[in-house]
């Protein structure tokens, strides 16, 4: 049985990077990744037709290697989605709003009654943010379209995951030494590596400051928001389109 089991998950594995392959081939050549019922799968027919097709074949081999790992990703985050997407459903948009609104309402309402004035401001806070991107996460994700999901829906679970603790911490002198910090040392490393290309690191950090920024306004830790929300848009937007392509190779049952 362990045998079986074994070579049905390499079978799967085998299946989803031929797939995989196959949706590369289908950017230049047609009918690769579901052939016509009636044509079947396109292939070459003239020479510089087959050197084309297994040159393009053979480029996207180590693209391939490089994309599962990713789209294992995109595979677990549709799984975790599709639970709370189906939590919605049972409850329906304003059910899960609702839920949000009283878990964060409790929350605020016990630290109003154990601690501080500040630390009851700053859980409030936080619990606005956290209610409105759930509220908008819901909203777009049954509002229907793959497109809606990835552009949408993604970002602002990633807003209403991340964005809470850090209104949080800026308002929060306990929660401030353990966010902010590494928060800083995350936009530098940022800065030093994907934002390195064509000097935009160095016009970045010469237009703004990360904890100064905002207080001219009388908005301090404005810096850390902005980069907060820098992050959860394109990295729901990555998320989204994991799953996209997840989707893709591999679609649900009802797809």
């Amino acid at each position: 049985m362990e045998r079986r089991g074994q070579t049905g998950l390499l079978e799967a594995l085998f299946l989803d990077i031929l797939r995989l392959h196959e949706t590369w081939m289908e950017v230049v050549f047609p009918r690769q990744l579901d052939p016509s019922a009636v044509l079947g799968k396109w292939k070459p027919e003239t020479t510089p037709q087959t050197v084309g097709y297994y040159l393009w074949g053979t480029l996207g081999a180590p693209l391939v290697a490089v994309t599962y790992p990713l789209l294992l990703v995109g595979f677990a985050t549709r799984y975790y989605a599709a639970k709370l997407d189906s939590a919605v459903t049972r409850f329906g948009i304003a059910g899960a709003v609702l839920i949000a609104a009283v878990v964060w309402g409790v929350l605020t309402l016990v630290t109003y009654l154990q601690l501080d004035a500040t630390d009851v401001i700053a859980v409030g806070l936080a619990s606005i943010v956290a209610v409105v991107a759930a509220a908008l996460a819901a909203g777009f994700s049954k509002a229907g379209g793959r497109l809606t999901s990835v552009v949408l829906a993604y970002p602002s679970a990633m807003t209403a995951l991340f964005l809470p603790p850090v209104v949080a911490a800026l308002v929060t002198p306990t929660l401030e030494a353990i966010i902010l910090p590494p928060s800083y040392d995350l936009a530098a490393w940022i800065l030093d590596t994907f934002l390195a290309v064509g000097g935009i690191n160095e016009t970045l950090r010469g237009a703004f400051d990360l904890e100064t920024f905002g207080a001219q306004w009388g908005l301090p830790g404005l810096g850390y928001l902005l980069m907060w929300l820098g992050i959860s848009i394109p990295l729901g937007w990555f998320l989204g389109g994991l799953v996209a392509l997840a989707d893709l190779i591999r679609p649900k049952p009802d797809d």
